[in-house]
This record gives structure tokens, C-alpha cells and sequence, in this order.
């Protein structure tokens, strides 16, 4: 299957704002938890989803960039593939 690079950023910022929404909450609910075992895991589980948040962001500022730059690939020369032997 093949995206768009503009399908590519929309995903991924909805991925982000998912993810990071996700993460956001579980840190800001770590205070009503007593249990320090329970409570290690909330947070461990909370910088994950704020991790793949990142990771979200990071994907569709790429994509976006690649999306704004044309000319680059207007500019590039075709592969040889007797080159690529």
C-alpha cells in the first residue's frame, strides 16, 4: 500500500496528538496512585505513549519537509541500475 506524503503527515499527526494525549494523561494522573509498584508502571507506561508521540511528530515533520521540497527530486538524475552492479 502506498501513502501520500500528505496521507503520511495527516496520520501521523493524528498519531501524535493520540499518543501524546494518551501520555499526557497518564502522567497527570499519577497522583491518586498509592502503590509504588503500580505507580512505577503508570509511569513507565506514560512515557511510552509519550515516547511513540514523539516518534509521531518526528514522522510527520519529515514527511512535511519531503512534501516541501520538489525540486529536490525535480533536480535528481534517474539510477542507472548497470550502476547499481
Amino acid at each position: 500500500m502506498k501513502l501520500s506524503l500528505h496521507a503520511t503527515t495527516i496520520g501521523a499527526a493524528i498519531f501524535a496528538v493520540l499518543c501524546l494525549g494518551a501520555g499526557i494523561s497518564g502522567l497527570l494522573s499519577l497522583d491518586g496512585i498509592e502503590d509504588a509498584a503500580q505507580m512505577a508502571d503508570a509511569r513507565g507506561f506514560a512515557w511510552f505513549w509519550t515516547f511513540l508521540g514523539i516518534i509521531g511528530v518526528l514522522v510527520a515533520l519529515l514527511s512535511s519537509w519531503l512534501a516541501r521540497s520538489p525540486e529536490r527530486s525535480a533536480n535528481a538524475k534517474p539510477v542507472d541500475e548497470s550502476e547499481l552492479t
